[in-house]
């Protein structure tokens, strides 16, 4: 199926590796010229550069933090009129809810909430000018199924999914759509780190947690970045315009079970 996304221009934050990353190869899959961020510069320059080899598109690199003010200026000075905006950061390490700190909070709410607001209110409005605008949010899927140890991400990530439903319906006339991926257990390094987390906290095994939770799905596995970005290549594409407000869920079919 052709997309219909070629020579369209894209920002995909948090991309050197992850989910970030494999949205960012299929798009550029399907012909769409990049805009990439992350914050180890390393990493971040040979993906940009993976890609452009795989794929034959620009890719532009920009080592920033989105969860920064110098960050975002930087990328939206990179691409300051993307037709597809992928948002996307590292969520805040599990914790307890009666340790954690206003400071904790407010970071969670910064790199969660509120850098992506920022980032959507610069370019929503030119989408809708060009009648063509894609943003995509990568949540979790803890915004369906809350799970325990993750109360400031979860926070977060909620209020940014309200965020969106309340303004999606006032743009979707002009072809722009909002909508979000949220995913289960996919492998990743986020994924590693809460399984390091539980062993410490539970004394099990890395090992046996992470068998736990695969064979607890019931896929049996986890899912890979390369069909997550899969289906965030769809939502971006031409035949996704009559779809907006919505959240998809990627768990393997955990859902309604804890995942």
């Amino acid at each position: 199926m052709d997309l219909g996304l070629k020579g369209k221009k894209a920002i995909v934050e948090a991309a050197s590796k992850g989910l970030g990353k494999g949205c960012a190869l299929a798009l550029a899959e399907e012909g769409v010229d990049l805009v990439i961020n992350a914050r180890t510069e390393s990493e971040l320059i040979a993906t940009a550069e993976e890609i452009a080899k795989a794929t034959g598109v620009t890719v532009t690199p920009v080592v920033a933090d989105v969860t920064t003010p110098e960050g975002r200026k930087a990328i939206l000075a990179a691409c300051p009129n993307p037709d597809i905006l992928v948002t996307n950061a590292g969520g805040p390490p599990p914790g307890n809810f009666r340790t954690d700190t206003r400071e904790r909070w407010l970071a969670a709410l910064e790199a969660q909430l509120l850098s992506h607001v920022e980032v959507i209110t610069a370019v929503v409005d030119g989408m809708a000018e060009r009648k063509f605008g894609r943003i995509v949010n990568i949540t979790s899927g803890t915004v369906k199924i809350p799970y325990a140890g993750l109360g400031l991400s979860t926070a977060a990530r909620l209020a940014l999914t309200g965020f969106t439903a309340t303004i999606c319906r006032e743009f979707v006339d002009r072809n722009v759509t909002m909508n979000g991926i949220l995913p289960g257990p996919f492998e990743t390094d986020r994924l590693r780190g809460n399984f390091e987390f539980a062993s410490k906290q539970t004394g099990k095994s890395y090992d046996e947690l992470y068998e736990q939770r695969r064979l607890a799905n019931p896929a049996k596995r986890f899912g890979t970045t390369e069909e997550f970005g899969k289906t965030c290549a769809f939502i971006c594409s031409v035949h996704a315009g009559f779809m907006t407000g919505q959240n998809i869920l990627l768990d393997g079919g955990a859902y309604p079970g804890n995942f």
